[in-house]
């Protein structure tokens, strides 16, 4: 398995879709960085020369795409923000309900996690009968 930028890359799988594996590139962006570079798209990831991998490397630093590590930190970043301000959005994400205007009455069941089902204690005294 190539490693590009810390991550392992499938060596089976075409380069094209070996380079969305990166967090932070996708299919449009990894067409993007293979065109800039002269690389074809189908070529897999095991069959690339270092002198390949290293032009795949440069186009991604020299265009100073986040990826990874920076992206994720930034994306957290941006979370914790939007919480701080206390602005409506930052208040959904803090909740765990949809943020963007989803309903929430039925369904967002991804969002809100498994049903808590509230039981229940009854009285044993009302179990007898006896009052």
């Amino acid at each position: 398995m190539p490693r590009l930028l810390g991550v392992e890359i499938p060596a089976e799988k075409r380069i094209e879709a070996s380079l969305t594996y990166i967090y932070g590139i996708g299919f449009s962006r990894a067409r993007r960085i293979l065109e800039q570079t002269n690389i074809d798209p189908n070529i897999r990831a095991k069959d690339l020369t270092p002198q390949q991998l290293n032009e795949i490397i440069h186009a991604i630093t020299n265009n100073k795409i986040k990826i990874e590590g920076d992206l994720r930190r930034e994306v957290q970043g941006n979370l914790k923000r939007l919480q701080a301000i206390n602005s409506y959005r930052g208040i959904r994400h803090r909740k765990g309900l949809p943020v963007r205007g989803q309903r929430t009455s039925t369904n967002a069941r991804t969002r809100k996690g498994p049903r808590k089902t509230v039981g229940v204690i009854r009285n044993p005294e009302a179990k007898t009968g006896k009052v």
